[in-house]
């Protein structure tokens, strides 16, 4: 689901909302997960998951082109970590078919 869906079906779902009002809502809602996580703030959505910033060490890779040893250097990249009733959710949901996998 994109964010447009996402916008989408909540307009289609609560009738009293526009689309615009809709897009705003969803827009406002996502920026302050964005700027709580860039503060180092844990999110916590109960039934759903945890989003957390998780520090990656540097390390030494390669250039694929050269070949050459280049040092990574250390990055705080954000972490989601599903809640138990989402992975519930999601494990009886499963199709028999892994064809629509991507």
């Amino acid at each position: 689901m994109t964010r447009s869906d996402l916008v989408a079906h909540l307009a289609e779902r609560f009738g009293q909302l526009t689309q615009r009002d809709t897009e705003f809502a969803v827009k406002t809602i996502l920026d302050a997960m964005s700027d709580a996580l860039a503060k180092g703030h844990r999110i916590e959505i109960r039934g759903f998951g945890s989003f957390s910033i998780n520090r990656r060490p540097p390390r030494m890779g390669r250039n694929p082109r050269s070949g050459a040893q280049v040092l990574i250097p250390e990055k705080l990249v954000p972490h989601f970590k599903p809640g138990k009733a989402l992975r519930e959710a999601v494990d009886i949901q499963l199709p028999a078919d892994d064809s629509d996998a991507r």
